[in-house]
Formats: structure tokens, sequence, C-alpha cells
């Protein structure tokens, strides 16, 4: 969709507004949306959400400065790169940067150990069929390949039920 005011340029910034019970809504690139001053809903506060995440993450207690900086060998990422995005490059990092992570994780989430949801029902054990349960489920199968005329299906089916009786007569 194009700007509403430019027509020019592809609509970024998506605007609602209800001014006296009326509703009215506007498409804007993103200059355009400037010139009006719909700009981010953070910027003028000094502040970046990038940064207020990364500063949950502690530093290394060793210098990441050096030469040889430990790097995620999946993604790439290296812990100063967490740290300053406050993003997990990805499932690898956690594995990776497990003891730096882990003072941070403490801290944002008072606990490193995910419980997960508590089970409402325990299923029920299971108990196991007996061979008369087992034959008539076979018979049953066999009666349906019949109609169906899969009658190799049939075949091997009799045949296990066979089996099954003579087990069943031992």
């Amino acid at each position: 969709m194009l700007c509403q005011k430019c027509g020019k340029h592809e609509a970024t910034t998506h605007i609602k507004q209800v001014i006296n019970g009326e509703f009215t809504q506007m498409y804007l690139c993103s200059s355009c949306a400037e010139k009006y001053g719909y700009t981010d809903s953070f910027s003028g506060f000094g502040f970046d959400l990038s940064n207020f995440f990364g500063s949950f993450f502690s530093q290394p207690k060793y210098s990441l400065e050096s030469k040889q900086t430990a790097r995620c060998p999946k993604c790439g990422t290296s812990f100063r790169e967490i740290v300053k995005s406050g993003k997990i490059g990805c499932a690898d990092c956690y594995e990776n940067f497990y003891d730096l992570l882990i003072p941070s994780i403490q801290r944002i989430h008072g606990k490193t150990q995910h419980n997960g949801k508590a089970i409402d029902v325990i299923p029920h054990e299971k108990k196991e069929e007996s061979v008369e349960e087992k034959i008539q489920k076979l018979k049953s199968r066999l009666q349906k390949s019949i109609e169906e005329q899969e009658f190799e299906v049939a075949a091997q089916l009799r045949d296990e039920i066979k089996a099954l009786e003579s087990e069943a007569n031992e």
C-alpha cells in the first residue's frame, strides 16, 4: 500500500485516531510519518529497548576484548553481542554461554529451573489387552478387509488370528 500523503513510497506506519467520536486512519511512509510527528514511541525518552534488555545480562568475568572472543559455533554470536542486543542468537547459544547467562537469567526470572505447568489429570495406566480382546480386534479388522476386498491384508490377519488362538489353547 502506498503512502496516503505523498503517494510515492510504501506505507510503513498505520495511524488510527478517534477525534470527537469520529474514527480516521492513515497509512504513511516513514518520511511522511516523521514530517507529521509520528515517530518511534520510545524516541525522545533517551531510551533504547535493545540497551534496556541488554543491561540485564551481566558482563563476563574475563575480558571479551581479546582476539579469541568465544563465539557460538552454530550462529557465530559472541556473548558481547548478546549483552549489547539483549537477544540470544540461537538455541545453541544457551549451551555455549551457559555459565555467563545463568546469573542474568537468575536476576531476571528469580530462578534458573523451568517448572512448567502442573498436570491436572494423571493418565490411567494402560492395561494390557487379553488374548481374547486382541483376537476380537483382529477379527473385526479381518471383516473390514474382506469387505474392502483387501485379500492380502485379510490373509495376514487370518494367520495372526490362528496363531493367537493356538497360543490361547495351549
